[in-house]
C-alpha cells in the first residue's frame, strides 16, 4: 500500500496540539485593516483553535500527524 502524504497547503497553515486539536491562524487579517474594528484585529492577534467538524477535515489532510 502506497504512503499516505500530507497535502503541503495544510502543513503551512495548520499545526497539532500535544492533546491532538487543530491550532490556525485567524482569518481576514491579510490587507484592508483599515475596514476592520480595532476590537476584531485585537482578536485576531495569534492563533485560535479550530471546532471540532472542521478539524476533522483539516486531519484527514494531515494524516502523520
Amino acid at each position: 500500500m502506497p504512503k499516505l502524504k500530507t497535502k503541503s497547503s495544510a502543513r503551512k497553515r495548520f499545526r497539532l496540539t500535544a492533546s491532538g486539536k487543530v491550532r490556525a491562524n485567524f482569518a481576514y487579517k491579510g490587507h484592508n485593516l483599515r475596514k476592520r474594528t480595532q476590537k476584531m484585529k485585537r482578536k485576531a492577534r495569534g492563533t485560535m483553535i479550530l471546532c471540532r467538524s472542521d478539524a476533522r477535515i483539516v486531519k484527514s489532510y494531515m494524516p502523520n500527524g
